[in-house]
């Protein structure tokens, strides 16, 4: 070990660049980011899905510029714990009034994790506990204030008048006009009969896809209303409001987790987070920095939250409900919204694809437009729990179906590759219980669900209603992604008429089908005998059985025409009739 005066200069050293290491990897992110506002005024659609991949490599990047850095500077030093001791405590000191301390404590954590893993989670060389936890006040910089003086009219053309786009507003008075009808029929029917003290939006606009959005609270005395206002661009016209949403369900709707996530100018996220959190107060801290694209630090919520929760949660990790997969091993903790999945060691018949395509996919995915149906996974390398935790047939199991992503050592299970989403109800379990009103409802949004992704240019594959979920606000969410692939390269095929008599009762096609071959026809299998709900589906959907429908999602796919898939119901829209190009 190297003397204790050098120790100490080569921790603040290695302290100092693992903060400018942060620096410099926040900048980046900032960058991507902050281009949003113009790529939206110019409608530059092709540019928002780059960015947005763009986005999600930056922060990976930085970490690995570091390590580099950090080898070039201690090389064999920086696997002497000890000296991990002294640097954190340098890092701590130099981080202590930094206005995203608890970011710089994740990136610290994943440089950290280069040389040593988190089966010791010691507080002595690791960030294990958030050092913020506890400061949830609202930061007044992050957002304008309006205060209501009595005549909405003034209150609602202020507002628009705050934020300056590059393009013209089509008609702000009409918009304006439009938002305090919407407010004073919201209020009443909230019964809220005292005015509100004050409105309140965050100063960055949050872009994401084709949209824009304002958000923000209004403050009464002893409540608070969400106030979003989604703004959309008449690429030939100008920009204009198209709704104004202020339930708090149609608000985590919004900022779904089957969502991309934001392009928001949030220096201080934290603050953000904290002022999101007063208007969607059933979403996890960890939901709200992932949708703000601090992807990283989302995790680093999670397992915090999730380790708390498990210190006296008394209930035991379980499978998951559903039919089990082929290629996942799926368990929860009930107490818990979500569930766990671990790619099996090998995959039963007649699954082909291997291990690496499927994680491929899921990665795909995560980069891809998710179109607001389409499950966020957060992938976690060497997650540790408790072995206390788990239910023995659990255990068991994993150690029979994944054994090379399974180990016990002490007390604690290491998962050495795993995905977390939000628990759903599985499409097949809900649809086997709903009544007739609810199946008619499900099987419309599973029609739609299909049709939105595959506007986003991903064809599921699989189409098993076991592979779908239904959230809690009554949406279809699709969660298996070992079987997707482009809509671009499906060849969407009709079933050839059989040649004779032998072709017409064989077991096997008497045609040639080739990988990406598709046959809509046999979409109807997908409902496994369940004949309510094929009749459910096919009184809004029965057009998805033909080849037309498939290759004209296929053009306008290519075309870049596909309709934007708004976050909000259609019925809330002010101009139903102007539609984003």
């Amino acid at each position: 070990m190297p003397s204790a005066k050098k120790h100490a200069y080569t921790a603040t050293r290695i302290a100092t660049s693992i903060l400018n290491g942060f620096e410099a990897a926040i900048e980046d992110h900032n960058r991507v980011t902050i281009g949003a506002r113009a790529r939206f005024e110019q409608g530059d659609w092709p540019a928002v899905s780059a960015a947005q991949k763009k986005r999600g490599d930056v922060y990976r990047a930085g970490i690995d510029r570091t390590i580099q850095k950090l080898k070039n500077l201690a090389n064999e030093q920086l696997t002497h714990l000890e000296l991990w001791r002294s640097v954190k405590r340098e890092y701590d000191r130099m981080t202590f009034e930094h206005d995203n301390r608890n970011i710089t404590h994740t990136f610290y954590n994943s440089v950290y994790s280069n040389w040593f893993s988190f089966e010791e989670m010691d507080e002595s060389y690791l960030f294990v506990s958030s050092q913020t936890a506890s400061q949830r006040d609202i930061d007044p910089r992050v957002f304008n204030r309006f205060i209501f003086s009595g005549d909405w009219d003034d209150l609602a053309i202020n507002i628009l008048d705050r934020y300056e786009f590059g393009v013209p507003w089509i008609d702000a008075d009409q918009d304006a006009d439009h938002i305090v009808k919407t407010l004073q029929a919201d209020f009443k029917q909230l019964n809220l009969k005292a005015a509100p003290t004050e409105i309140q939006i965050l100063k960055s606009v949050f872009y994401r896809n084709k949209g824009a959005y304002l958000i923000g609270r209004i403050l009464f005395s002893d409540q608070t209303i969400p106030l979003i206002l989604p703004i959309s661009h008449d690429l030939e016209r100008g920009i204009f409001v198209d709704a104004c949403i202020t339930s708090v369900d149609d608000a985590s709707v919004i900022f779904s987790f089957s969502r991309s996530h934001f392009m928001v100018d949030a220096r201080i996220p934290q603050a953000y987070v904290n002022f999101l959190a007063t208007i969607m107060p059933f979403k996890h801290r960890h939901e709200l920095y992932t949708s703000l694209g601090f992807i990283k630090h989302g995790k680093t919520e999670f397992a915090r939250d999730f380790f708390e929760h498990t210190k006296d949660c008394g209930d035991k990790i379980v499978f998951a409900d559903g039919i089990p997969g082929m290629v996942m091993t799926v368990f929860t903790l009930p107490s818990f919204d979500v569930v766990f999945k671990v790619i099996k060691d090998s995959f039963t018949p007649p699954k082909k694809v291997s291990k690496q395509e499927v994680i491929d996919k899921y990665r795909l995915v995560n980069r891809h437009d998710k179109a607001g149906r389409m499950a966020d996974t957060q992938e976690f390398k060497h997650f540790w729990i408790d072995t206390a935790l788990f239910d023995p047939d659990v255990l068991k199991t994993l150690q029979q179906q994944a054994p090379s992503q399974f180990e016990i050592i002490g007390s604690r299970v290491r998962i050495a590759h795993v995905y977390i989403e939000r628990r759903m109800i599985p499409l097949n379990i809900y649809v086997a219980e709903a009544d007739s009103d609810h199946l008619d409802l499900v099987m419309r949004d599973y029609g739609n669900a299909i049709k939105e992704i595959a506007g986003a240019n991903i064809f599921p594959g699989d189409m098993l209603l076991k592979n779908f979920g239904v959230t809690r606000h009554n949406r279809v969410i699709f969660y298996d992604y070992d079987e997707i692939m482009f809509l671009n390269d499906c060849n969407f095929r009709r079933i050839p008429p059989p040649r004779n008599a032998a072709d017409l009762y064989s077991d096997r096609p008497w045609y040639s089908v080739a990988d990406n071959d598709v046959f809509p026809e046999e979409f109807g299998y997908f409902f496994a005998g369940n004949i309510e709900a094929k009749r459910a589906f096919e009184r809004h959907h029965s057009n998805l059985y033909e080849v037309d429908t498939w290759t004209s999602l296929q053009q306008r796919v290519e075309n870049g025409s596909t309709p934007y898939i708004y976050p909000f119901d259609d019925t809330r829209r002010f101009y139903p009739d102007r539609q984003h190009r």
